[in-house]
């Protein structure tokens, strides 16, 4: 291809793009034949796609034409300014609104075939009387099965209006007959917080899953729940929190924080700097408080997890976070697609910036950055971590980084012993998530007898799991490795377990069973019984830097502001 030709559908999209912004994107799409097209400045552009529209040899689709292009163009300016297109928009927003319409099941695709892993307690499903190991082979009597059936197909299809009615076509386990159940669609909510519970006797424990419209609240309600079990202590799991929207992220951190702290700021080109801090009105300020952090964790986690840090409210335990710091405002266009574009950047109260670095929206390198971690040895090393940004000074004088991501007070490994090809092929190709799903719809009724994580995992480390994997992986194409399998004997029970226990149980169960081996878990706890949740002041500061007295000054001026709802923190 010519290489001026390659840059044609971006000029393309940044001539539509240049329509939007001035308010006549289209017109109404079309008059006659013609694309509507103003002149607005960017006379070449416009020019070009009005010109390719009426002479070019074959009918041009330009609205085709301009959804494939605008991604490209907003690729080219930095790693997260998006366009979603109008199909899409719903499902994009649905974590983040904490609901949906739909019929209220967890699902995953076996074999070409749509299976019922849970379904949500008191949802139109359960009412209707489908279960857990359902297969649905068909939808308003249409085949529902085949290669054709991706995860994002069958959403759209089971989602739609609240009060709509949907006839599907199961086929439960043991039978062969196919059973029809109509479900009527309604409103089913998504929970942020997913574990609640004791950790010991005075260790309150809480996950945050991401950061939506119900964050707070669900927040709120855990800690009340866990204050009526005698806390007085808590761990927040921010692990895999790809983040959300940003007022939820204060919010909470406002529950942990004295009035006045700055907990983020933002500013951009032209953004002007917008402060968040606390207001005082937060019910655990003198808490002991550890906030646990790893590669997944990103945008409003890591602002969450800064605003700690940085205030020495407490200890920062994990690895170093994502890197994302940049906001993101939702710009809506008239046939319901969007854009999220990058308008501003967070910045931690001690000044730095979470962002790591890029060159553009369609950075190799920013894309590959968390493999090249692991290959730098990241994942198992505190020294091998790279701080690119400048040093930055938290309000007891401790230093911290900037340049990409919240760097944790303790650092915890990820941990490799016993780690083997064997089980990297069995967690890698799915065969173990298999296998779970399947032991699971075999035993379901007798598994069902235990209504808790701990007798349940009791009960099956008696069934000799791992040898049953070894078997039903070795007869789908994974030969067993006898020696690899013996050293890698604890990880393997480790996740077959985990993944029984979510399917028969919850995703609080789960994380139960999993937390009782978690070294980070096991590291807060150790904190905690030692006294040292709240960070020590650095001793070997010069108390007289001007420097750092200046840097610290200007971080943290008291200047109050108002949460602005339409910032979006999500990756």
């Amino acid at each position: 291809m010519n290489k001026s030709n390659r840059f044609i559908p971006l000029w393309l999209a940044l001539a539509a793009i240049v329509g939007i912004v001035v308010g006549t994107f289209y017109g109404n799409h079309f008059q006659g034949n013609r694309l509507n097209i103003i002149n607005s400045g960017s006379n070449k552009l416009s020019n070009l796609l009005f010109t390719l529209d009426d002479q070019y040899v074959d009918s041009v689709d330009v609205p085709d034409l301009v959804e494939k292009a605008i991604p490209l163009i907003l690729g080219e300016l930095d790693p997260h300014s998006v366009y979603i297109s109008t199909k899409d928009v719903e499902m994009a927003n649905d974590d983040l609104r904490g609901s949906f319409s739909g019929v209220g099941i967890e699902f995953i695709i076996r074999n070409d075939t749509l299976r019922v892993q849970n379904v949500i307690s008191g949802g139109p499903a359960e009412q209707a009387g489908l279960i857990a190991g359902d297969k649905i082979v068909t939808v308003d009597d249409s085949t529902f099965t085949g290669p054709t059936l991706t995860n994002e197909y069958a959403m759209h299809t089971l989602k739609g209006p609240q009060g709509t009615e949907v006839k599907l076509g199961v086929v439960r386990y043991g039978e062969k007959d196919v059973r029809e159940f109509t479900v009527t669609r309604d409103q089913i909510v998504t929970h942020s917080v997913t574990a609640a519970y004791m950790l010991d006797e005075t260790t309150g424990y809480i996950r945050i899953k991401n950061f939506s419209d119900n964050t707070y609240e669900e927040v709120v309600i855990a800690l009340a729940q866990l204050s009526m079990e005698g806390f007085e202590q808590i761990v927040v799991d921010l692990r895999g929190n790809s983040g959300g929207y940003l007022h939820s992220a204060v919010e909470i951190a406002n529950q942990f924080l004295p009035r006045g702290s700055l907990i983020v700021y933002t500013e951009g080109r032209r953004s002007p700097r917008e402060e968040y801090r606390s207001n005082g009105h937060g019910s655990y300020k003198q808490m002991p408080l550890v906030v646990l952090i790893d590669e997944g964790s990103a945008s409003a986690s890591e602002i969450l997890a800064g605003a700690i840090q940085d205030n020495d409210r407490g200890t920062i335990i994990g690895r170093r976070s994502f890197g994302k710091g940049l906001v993101q405002q939702p710009l809506e266009f008239t046939d319901g697609s969007m854009m999220r574009l990058t308008i501003a950047r967070y910045y931690t109260p001690s000044g730095r910036c979470i962002q790591k670095p890029y060159t553009s929206g369609m950075d190799r390198d920013y894309e590959e950055d968390l493999l090249m971690r692991y290959q730098n040895g990241e994942f198992f090393s505190l020294d091998s971590i790279k701080h690119t940004g400048p040093e930055y000074y938290t309000t007891g004088g401790r230093t911290v980084y900037g340049g990409g991501g919240i760097t944790p007070d303790i650092f915890v490994p990820e941990d490799t012993t016993d780690f083997t090809t064997y089980y990297r092929e069995a967690t890698y190709s799915g065969l173990i998530l298999q296998f779970g799903y399947d032991y699971t719809d075999q035993n379901r009724q007798k598994l069902s007898e235990f209504e808790n994580e701990e007798a349940l995992v009791k009960y099956l480390k008696r069934q000799n799991l791992v040898e049953k994997f070894a078997q039903y992986a070795d007869s789908r194409g994974l030969k067993r490795r006898n020696l690899m399998i013996q050293r890698s004997h604890h990880l393997l029970e480790e996740f077959i377990l985990s993944r029984i226990v979510y399917n028969m149980l919850d995703e609080q169960s789960w994380l139960q069973y999993l937390n009782h081996d978690d070294p980070a878990v096991k590291e807060a706890l150790r904190i905690m019984k030692e006294g040292k949740a709240f960070p020590q002041p650095a001793e070997n500061d010069k108390k007289d830097d001007d420097k750092k007295s200046d840097k610290v000054a200007q971080t943290f001026d008291y200047r109050a502001t108002h949460l602005r709802p339409s910032l979006v923190a999500k990756s």
